[in-house]
């Protein structure tokens, strides 16, 4: 149970989709985490893998050291995770994982919100949209 670099979303053009909202980028905010996501149909690598990135701003969370321990506790709050959702396996999922808090929160909350925000993509994701009907 790893989270190699296949889940990792690095390419510039995708994130800039993520963020601009093109091709229907939605957000959720359970706090201290905020989601943005889109499915990715024109993937070019051909998974059909979730892709994330994870922001701590360093607004927020001055101490590098801070920063580099919340990313820690978010990646492995999704790796332990996102398993568990149905919905999220076999589509091509960009996930942006942005923490908004001020402090340093524990692991138990981030785990927590990162599920409910898992649920609420799956949920928005089983969805049929109005364009199909």
């Amino acid at each position: 149970m790893t989270l190699g670099k296949q889940y990792k979303l690095c390419s510039d053009t995708a994130i800039d989709m993520l963020f601009r909202g093109i091709n229907g980028s939605e957000a959720s905010l359970c706090y201290p985490l905020r989601g943005v996501w889109r499915t990715d149909t024109q993937r070019r690598d051909g998974s059909t893998d979730i892709k994330m990135l994870i922001s701590v701003p360093k607004r927020r969370i001055r101490h590098a050291v801070d920063r580099v321990r919340l990313r820690r506790r978010i990646r492995e709050a999704f790796r332990l995770n996102f398993r568990d959702f149905q919905a999220l396996q076999g589509r091509s999922i960009d996930l942006a994982l942005i923490y908004i808090a001020d402090s340093d929160v524990d692991y138990a909350r981030i785990a927590k919100s990162l599920r409910r925000l898992l649920e609420r993509i799956s949920d928005t994701l089983n969805q049929p949209s109005s364009c199909e009907a």
